[in-house]
């Protein structure tokens, strides 16, 4: 545990096998805390809110703490890339892009917000008084992320929270804790104060809910999915405690007949291969025009064949394994559902590979919108393609919509009217016309309907961390 600015020995006494899921052996050894961790975590983090320097700090010199930490990630991305792809098996080009282009550029661009969002004077009906509102930050924030990219799914809740003046409570996954332990020693160096950044790992039965439901904490930022979204609701619901939930998705990729085809093709394999699945905003349900859609299922079964699978840290890796083993049964499981419902697999669909938790991509065609393939998230590198027959783009974007998500969605036409009102119909937190990018710092992201509440990233994520104060005075 990481407690106070101290690394400590959890008082639960557990530990758990860390796998790497490029082998299936045992690497490493990580302990567990539970609710006394929490107490003592949270203990922390609201001294350091509540009587610390860090809230009051001038927002110049909080901002130059949190650069030198941006500095200090940057200067030892190929030890968080390593460390990222050996513990949850993300390809190490992939885990360099990320770490570096997210989450180094998450603090830097979270605080350059600092000194910059403010309250206002406001006109009242009221005469003779004077009413401002300003912009305080929440408090203490529990943070629990999840396993698909380890320290940019932290740095995506700690940049913006730490930006604001919030301390944390940061939980992540139990199977992925290694990356933002190495982030502590880097909090440690560069000299942001004590209870800052707190990090419990543990399970989330245990940890997660020690967090949740702890009363001193102000916010829960929750990455993961719907079922445990839905259950942090209720759990908040005695505290009233602020939440934003980045949950579950089942993106539609609507293919028009005009589109770019190889374009098309090459960034549907992407949104559904890219991280074994393993992304929240995975183009899933692919709808071709009945005009391209053999092409499109031979162009996706072409590069699924094609693609490089091999271990993680391996230079020459386009596609690495699933997490863990039960992730795999998982995900293999929801294949053969889709056979059973009358799916046709199209390639993949297999165990691949002697050793790890290798899942071979997988194209699903003659999909239906009742089938659970198509409705339930997957989390895994398996697309199920659909036909749509006209170019009503109500009817369309109905078809795209059917689904209790609404996360992201992708559109590929050339016709720009097209592209504007498709995305105007579709109900989706994102909307990305032509490989438009799924993640900018600066883009507000998050989603409808199940897909979570709140935004992160943006503007709108780092006011997440704020309240509204009004003050009213009578002259």
């Amino acid at each position: 545990m990481f407690i106070d600015g101290q690394f400590r020995d959890s008082r639960l006494g557990q530990e758990m096998d860390l796998i790497d899921p490029s082998t299936g052996q045992v690497f490493a050894r990580a302990q567990l805390g539970g609710a006394a961790d929490v107490d003592a975590a949270v203990a922390a983090a609201r001294n350091a809110f509540d009587n610390g320097p860090w809230p009051r700090l001038p927002s110049p010199e909080r901002r130059r703490l949190l650069l030198a930490l941006a500095d200090a990630i940057e200067a030892e991305i190929p030890a968080f890339a390593e460390i990222d792809s050996v513990n949850m098996g993300i390809p190490m080009s992939s885990a360099k892009f990320i770490i570096g282009e997210l989450s180094v550029e998450s603090l830097r661009y979270n605080a350059g917000w600092m000194g910059k969002i403010g309250g206002e004077v406001i006109n009242t009906a009221t005469p003779d008084t004077h009413v401002y509102t300003v912009k305080d930050p929440i408090g203490v924030i529990g943070a629990i992320v999840p396993w698909n990219s380890p320290l940019m799914a932290a740095m995506v809740k700690l940049a913006p929270a730490l930006a604001a003046g919030c301390t944390v409570v940061l939980k992540p996954a139990e199977l992925t804790p290694l990356s933002v332990l190495k982030l502590a020693e880097l909090v440690q160096r560069v000299g942001i104060p004590a209870g800052v950044l707190n990090i419990v790992n543990g399970v989330g039965s245990v940890a997660g809910q020690a967090l949740v439901e702890h009363p001193g904490v102000d916010k829960i930022a929750f990455t993961g999915s719907t079922a445990v979204g839905q259950g942090i609701l209720r759990s908040v619901a005695a505290t009233m405690k602020r939440v934003t939930l980045e949950l579950g998705g089942k993106s539609p990729v609507f293919i028009l007949p005009d589109a770019d085809l190889d374009r098309a093709i090459d960034a549907a394999a992407a949104a559904i291969f890219r991280n074994a699945g393993q992304i929240c905003a995975a183009g899933s349900r692919v709808f071709a025009h009945r005009k391209v859609f053999d092409k499109v299922v031979a162009g996706l079964a072409e590069r699924a064949g094609a693609m490089a699978m091999g271990r993680s840290l391996d230079a020459a890796t386009q596609l690495g394994p699933v997490v863990s083993q039960r992730q795999r049964e998982r995900v293999l499981g929801y294949v053969e559902i889709g056979r059973g419902e009358g799916a046709e697999v199209v390639c993949g669909g297999q165990a691949a590979g002697d050793a790890g938790f290798f899942v071979q991509p997988t194209v699903l065609a003659s999909v239906k919108p009742d089938m659970r393939v198509v409705r339930e998230e997957i989390f895994g590198p398996v697309v199920g393609v659909q036909m749509f027959e006209d170019d009503d783009l109500d009817r369309l974007a109905a078809l795209g919509n059917d689904s209790e998500y609404g996360l992201a969605a992708y559109i590929w036409t050339t016709n720009v009217s097209t592209a504007h009102k498709l995305a105007r119909r579709v109900k989706s937190g994102i909307v990305l016309v032509n490989g438009g990018p799924a993640l900018d710092r600066g883009v507000p992201f998050g989603g409808f309907k199940m897909s979570g509440w709140g935004r992160e990233y943006g503007r709108e994520g780092f006011e997440g961390y704020l309240e509204t104060k009004s003050v009213s005075i009578a002259l």
